[in-house]
């Protein structure tokens, strides 16, 4: 009976609509692999000789036999050379590099969403939607609409002047100073329509716009409207457990 019972449940859930249109379809498009004119096993791929070097000096920072615990970093180190973007001629590079399969080299590569594996433009837009983006000060959806409409993009495009590419991604772990996004390398915090269109702007001249909070009147992560508390002067090490301190 029981046995039926569950029989008969598994066939609703596979038959049903809602198990097909389910997060597996972009599950694919994460995790497989097609071929494409510049993304196949024969796109040139190999390290400068600078970058030899650079790569084997973080290889040597782990213990023989233990060369696989560099795959991260002389992943970004390949991606970073091939303007931001890792074909899978590059993973197999990195594979041979680091005495891997490469399967296992392809598991980092579509685990971690640092890695791009297909082009991006100059500049990759990742905007954070998570809740705290969402409420904190205008909100990442003013941010994106903003964004969108400077760009003329929307999230997973690429401007025509392959300039710009515009991602939504979860959290990067500057909640506090909410809205914010990452471009490339850089965050920016605290923003508005109007500080977010000065920064693509800037982009757009080949002008860097200093990182960190955009706001007038914060320097970092302290409370926009002054500190609530540790505001007073801290007492010496020796108060408390070590009066004669």
């Amino acid at each position: 009976m029981l046995r039926k019972f569950w029989s008969g449940t598994l066939k609703n859930l596979i038959s049903s609509k809602s198990f097909h249109t389910s997060g597996s379809a972009s599950a694919g498009h994460l995790f497989t692999h097609r071929d494409t004119p510049e993304n196949n096993d024969a796109t040139p791929f190999e390290f400068t000789a600078e970058n030899v070097k650079r790569a084997k000096d973080i290889v040597s920072r782990y213990p023989v036999g233990h060369e696989a615990g560099a795959c991260i970093p002389v992943l970004d180190l390949a991606q970073r050379q091939n303007d931001n973007w890792l074909p899978i001629s590059a993973m197999n590079y990195v594979a041979e590099f680091l005495n891997m399969p490469k399967m296992r080299v392809y598991e980092v590569a579509t685990f971690y969403t640092m890695f791009n594996r297909n082009p991006v433009g100059k500049y990759h837009v990742q905007l954070c939607t998570c809740t705290p983006c969402l409420l904190g000060g205008t909100g990442s959806d003013v941010i994106l609409e903003a964004i969108e409409k400077n760009l003329g993009i929307k999230p997973g495009e690429t401007s025509t002047d392959k300039l710009f590419t515009l991602s939504e991604v979860e959290c990067l772990g500057a909640c506090v100073n909410a809205p914010m996004m990452q471009i490339n390398d850089d965050y920016y915090e605290d923003l508005t329509p109007e500080t977010t269109e000065k920064i693509l702007e800037a982009c757009k001249r080949g002008e860097r716009i200093e990182p960190g909070p955009q706001a007038v009147d914060r320097f970092s992560c302290e409370p926009a409207g002054g500190l609530t508390s540790l505001s007073s002067k801290p007492t010496g090490p020796g108060f408390g457990c070590r009066p004669d301190l």
